[in-house]
């Protein structure tokens, strides 16, 4: 553990020193990109923040190769080379289309390719656990085909919620903590040593999320673009791909009785095709979410829009803040509960433990329909929204005559996003023609 905790924070370490010299570089390379409809900042921000990222990555491998306990993993298996190998390929792809814009049919088949390399290398699914049935073996074209397409669904369910400061890393962050304790579990817990390489590359990727957070939290001065996105989505899915396709369940019976047994205790999150599913179960139903409203509406899938999960948050009333901690606690839920439903599925106070912090959650999403009527006594202890002498006061003061110069006064869904605190970019953004335009009038 103590190695593991090193590696972690040499990978934090240099990925948080580098990110500040990487933020100059996109500024001086030009890697800031006007704003766009979807986006939700108001002023350019450099990209490239998966320059740093990356090699805090190469870090994080090249002093875990050097550490007595973990060289092992170099030493008895080729996937840390592999991660390395197709992690390079999506960075540079990355790299590109943060500062060219490639098409999004380029960096699909970029992903595929860097998933294909993966596989030449040996990190790919040998066999598939069924519930009941036991170990399933799969063909070469079997293991290819499921671990390219895990790959790409993890790939680009990261990178579509990567629309808010310090979203995109705080989740991988969450989903890769609690990753790191079931693969460690498998690891020490059972001795199974198939299962290093998958504890290894949540521990880096911890490390590479954590370095980055202080510079990407709200108000952001830097973007991972898709070159931090689509990387931290492939270490995610190399970490699945290793210890679902890797780990034999029947090294698991002698310890759970039979290879059923063994399959059944790991269900929650041993399927390939079920694990994106719990550890970054949120990102993931954005994706399909994604699909299926642009193909509703005859776009492309890849077409972007401001649909997302993240700007739904906003609009309802959240600000930055609390849309972000929010899809934070709902990852946290859904990783940690599966997580401690692998450990004990028996356990009946897991279950009403889920379902009492899912009741939160969605009281969580639903506060800002609601304003509460706040006693007079208790107003001064409360945010000034909520307070009622401020607001008739607020109403008062204000001129009947005060949009006679033309300007047109904001809409109810301007001022409810005001209200909240959004950061949402209204019809009176400063980046908005309407806002242009009464500006030259007022002028």
């Amino acid at each position: 553990m103590r190695e593991y905790l090193l590696t972690l924070c040499i990978t934090a370490a240099v990925t948080y020193l580098l990110t500040g010299p990487v933020r100059k570089f996109a500024i001086v390379a030009g890697a800031m990109p006007e704003i766009r409809a979807r986006d939700v900042h108001r002023e350019p921000t450099p990209r490239l923040g998966g320059i740093a990222m990356f090699f805090g990555l190469c870090a994080g491998l090249l002093v875990a190769d050097h550490l007595n306990n973990l060289n092992e993993v170099f030493a008895k298996s080729n996937e840390p080379r592999a991660l390395l190998s197709g992690a390079a390929l999506i960075w540079l792809i990355g790299v590109l289309d943060d500062k060219f814009e490639i098409d999004a049919l380029i960096k699909l088949g970029g992903q595929m390719i860097a998933a294909g390399v993966m596989v030449m290398q040996g990190l790919t699914i040998l066999w598939l656990p069924i519930p009941f049935v036991g170990n399933v073996a799969l063909t070469q074209w079997q293991g290819t085909l499921l671990t390219v397409a895990l790959v790409v669904i993890t790939i680009n369910a990261v990178n579509f919620v990567d629309g808010l400061d310090g979203l995109a890393a705080g989740m991988v962050c969450i989903a890769a903590a609690a990753f790191f304790l079931y693969a460690y579990r498998i690891w020490y817990s059972y001795g199974i040593e198939a299962a290093a390489p998958a504890t290894l590359f949540s521990a880096i990727l911890m490390g590479m999320c954590l370095g980055f957070l202080p510079h990407n939290m709200h108000p952001a001065r830097i973007f991972m673009g898709d070159s931090g996105s689509m990387l931290i989505g492939l270490v995610l899915a190399a970490g699945a791909i290793s210890i679902t396709g890797q780990v034999d369940p029947d090294a698991l019976a002698l310890f759970t009785g039979s290879e059923k047994a063994a399959v059944h205790q790991t269900v929650p999150v041993y399927i390939p095709l079920l694990l994106p599913l719990t550890i970054i179960a949120v990102p993931a139903a954005d994706l399909v979410l994604a699909i299926v409203r642009r193909t509703w509406r005859g776009q492309s899938p890849f077409a972007a829009d401001r649909g997302h999960l993240h700007h739904r948050l906003l609009e309802i009333g959240h600000s930055h803040s609390r849309a972000v901690l929010i899809m934070y606690f709902w990852s946290a839920l859904i990783a940690f509960g599966a997580l401690a439903y692998s450990v004990n599925s028996a356990s009946m106070w897991i279950v009403l433990g889920v379902v009492f912090l899912s009741a939160v959650g969605l009281v969580l999403l639903l506060l800002p329909r609601f304003t509460p009527r706040t006693p007079v006594w208790a107003e001064r202890f409360v945010p000034p929204r909520y307070r009622r002498r401020s607001a008739q006061a607020e109403a008062a003061s204000t001129p009947a005559g005060a949009a006679a110069d033309g300007a047109a006064a904001p809409s109810a869904a301007a001022r409810e996003l005001t209200a909240h605190g959004s950061t949402a970019l209204s019809e009176l953004s400063p980046g908005s023609s309407r806002f242009r335009t009464q500006q030259k009038e007022r002028a």
